[in-house]
């Protein structure tokens, strides 16, 4: 009964904690980190709310309630994850249009992870899925060359961007890019790519591909930069609203973070992991820590034929594949729109991002 009640101390401690946290108004890494694991702390928390109710025979008020507030927490935490389970409806609807596929595109994802030497396994992913459109990030002049050998005829249309600082991204695709911009959105070391494609169909698509730097002890202290970068695509996604949109890449954020769902109000873009499943692409290697950071937003006239988290390929991410399907006939504006505190939000964001940057560089020199 004691080794219960220690390890109820302990559990209800850090689900309680990690429950509250958020909760906050603060940037700072070991605040906005608690965003992450919240199906982990659904697990602690019920599990501490057993173990205190088995190490303790009294139903006194000040136990019970202690037993109701690890409870209640625990479906908190369920709550936030809900939407993003099978459980939940559909917010980007399903494909209907199979046979003709003109109007379809099919995206491939893929954070190598620097120092992975397995270009193999990568490669071969990307010949047997055969997407249009590549992303991979993490990719350094080495990866750049060692992917070349294996894609560049198949995939003649890029752009490149070796670095070596973990933020390196390359774009291949079958696809002519219309008018292909690197994009320095808030860090001069970070880029995002913007580009416009033409489907077969002719319908022409707005790409936005991120990599924004994580809030993290080892990276940023604040997730300030990551959330101003979000911010800034979902207000240029806004400004062209009436266009085919898609933003894509490993955002280094969760789905249901206020950050994310600030920008999907922003955008208007749709969320096709919402009633289809987590699609847990981050840490590879550890199944008890993993959580989706690799995201692919949508306007709402595109539909989804497939969504899948592919197998490891060596990496601490797994790559991720989208099949979608240019349906205007579905498109019902299901896409949430802004409240005014919405852009103001953003627009403060941006603004504390951009002056973060300013100091940094002021520091630096």
């Amino acid at each position: 009964m004691i080794a219960l009640r220690i390890l109820a101390y302990v559990l209800g401690i850090i689900g309680v904690v990690g429950t509250l946290l958020p909760f906050l108004k603060y940037d700072d890494w070991w605040i906005r980190g608690f965003d992450y694991p919240r199906q982990q702390l659904v697990v602690i928390l019920l599990l501490s709310a057993v173990c205190w109710f088995l190490s303790n025979s009294s139903s006194d008020t000040l136990n019970i309630s202690i037993g109701v507030i690890l409870t209640l927490a625990a479906l908190y935490q369920a709550y936030r994850i809900y939407p993003y389970t099978p459980l939940h409806g559909k917010d980007a609807r399903a494909a209907m249009v199979l046979h003709d596929t003109s109007g379809h595109l099919t995206i491939m994802m893929s954070n190598v992870l620097q120092t992975n030497r397995r270009t193999d396994l990568v490669i071969d992913l990307v010949l047997e899925k055969d997407p249009d459109i590549l992303l991979t990030v993490e990719t350094n002049q080495w990866w750049e060359e060692k992917l070349a050998e294996g894609l560049a005829k198949k995939y003649p249309y890029r752009v490149n961007i070796p670095l070596e600082n973990l933020y390196g991204m390359h774009l291949w695709s079958k696809i002519e890019l219309i008018n292909p911009e690197v994009k320095y959105r808030i860090k001069d070391d970070i880029p995002g790519i913007d580009t416009h494609i033409k489907l077969p169909n002719g319908r022409e698509v707005d790409l936005y591909f991120v990599h924004p730097m994580p809030p993290s002890p080892t990276e940023a202290y604040a997730s300030t930069g990551r959330d101003a970068e979000l911010s800034l695509v979902g207000l240029q996604v806004k400004e062209r609203e009436h266009r085919t949109a898609i933003v894509a890449g490993d955002m280094n954020d969760v789905a249901w973070s206020h950050s994310s769902r600030l920008f999907q109000r922003i955008s208007g873009l749709l969320d096709p992991r919402r009633g289809r499943g987590l699609f847990s692409t981050f840490h590879a290697e550890y199944s008890l820590l993993r959580w989706p950071l690799d995201h692919v937003f949508h306007s709402s006239d595109l539909t989804v034929a497939g969504l899948e988290r592919l197998p490891y390929v060596g990496s601490d991410h797994f790559p991720v594949l989208i099949r979608l399907s240019y349906e205007p006939q579905q498109d019902d504006n299901q896409g949430e729109t802004p409240e005014a505190d919405d852009l103001e939000e953003a627009r403060e964001t941006i603004q504390m991002g951009e002056r973060n940057e300013d100091d940094a560089v002021i520091k630096n020199e």
